[in-house]
């Protein structure tokens, strides 16, 4: 009869097992069919776009890059500046609001819990609501076609602070912070050596996020920025589908697109390692 039992549940584990690992391969398929489809359509040509999809690549690659960076458009100076603004904007986002979660978190002091609510409640507005205000501000500021505007804004991220301060809560233990004092270090060494070493998953995370989102932010940018050497890719990637019927090729649509992935891509590649690793080397518990 355990003989039975013992069967029984050796294929019910791997029944759950051959379910679960079927689920995932289908949600793979998913998310990833896309890029194949992007990579394909960048190999072939605007008319043979036009015939309809297949499976099998083009061979009109380099000729759709040839063509795309001797156009009119300035597409290196465009990945430089979103290199520029996603880069920073994603490093002062994840510090500033580390640094605003980390106040919250480890000091008592009086409407400690109405800053805390009120940060949340900034979460709720759109930022439509608010850039017609931001743009006079800017204009009055001389900021208008700099990146200032699109950056140090960054710092103030309700969303990520949020984020950070759950982590907080869960991860970063009190006595651990009462203990460094006690051996005599000062609070920007707290936070900057035990602090930030203890949040690199939440870090690395937000950072991924921030960075994409910066990277693929168009309606900011397009406000901001009137200069053709300070434009982001978005907003070039924009410029080149409204182009005119007679000039318009969408196999160069598609190689920009997929130039502008490959950013993502690595910094994706180089912050996911600090997900695992840092839960597995900075996990302490009260």
């Amino acid at each position: 009869m355990s003989t039975n039992n013992g069967t029984s549940k050796g294929m019910n584990i791997h029944v759950r097992r051959f379910i679960a690992y079927a689920v995932l391969g289908i949600l793979s398929f998913l998310c990833l069919i896309w890029f194949y489809i992007l990579f394909i359509n960048a190999t072939r040509s605007n008319s043979e776009l036009g015939r309809g999809f297949t499976i099998l690549p083009g061979g009109y690659l380099l000729t759709n890059w040839n063509n795309l960076i001797h156009g009119t458009l300035p597409i290196m100076s465009g990945m430089l500046n979103s290199i520029i603004i996603a880069g920073l904007s994603a490093g002062l986002c994840v510090y500033f609001s580390c640094m605003t979660a980390y106040a919250i978190h480890a000091y008592n002091f009086k409407g400690k819990k109405a800053i805390f609510t009120f940060i949340l409640m900034i979460m709720m507005i759109p930022t439509q609501v608010t850039v017609l205000g931001f743009i006079s501000f800017m204009g009055k500021l001389g900021l208008m076609d700099s990146f200032v505007p699109l950056i140090v804004p960054s710092i103030a991220a309700p969303v990520v602070f949020f984020y950070m301060k759950q982590y907080m809560d869960s991860n970063l233990p009190l006595s651990l912070l009462e203990a460094a004092r006690i051996d005599g270090s000062g609070e920007f060494s707290t936070f900057n050596r035990i602090v930030i070493p203890l949040m690199k998953p939440a870090i690395a995370v937000e950072a991924i996020f921030t960075f994409v989102s910066s990277w693929n932010n168009y309606f900011t940018p397009a406000l901001i920025i009137s200069s053709d050497n300070k434009k982001t890719l978005p907003i070039l990637i924009a410029q080149l589908r409204s182009a005119d019927w007679l000039k318009f090729d969408m196999g160069q649509v598609y190689v920009m697109i997929a130039f502008s992935i490959f950013p993502v891509i690595v910094v994706y590649l180089v912050l996911s390692k600090y997900i695992v690793g840092g839960v597995t080397a900075g996990g302490v518990k009260e």
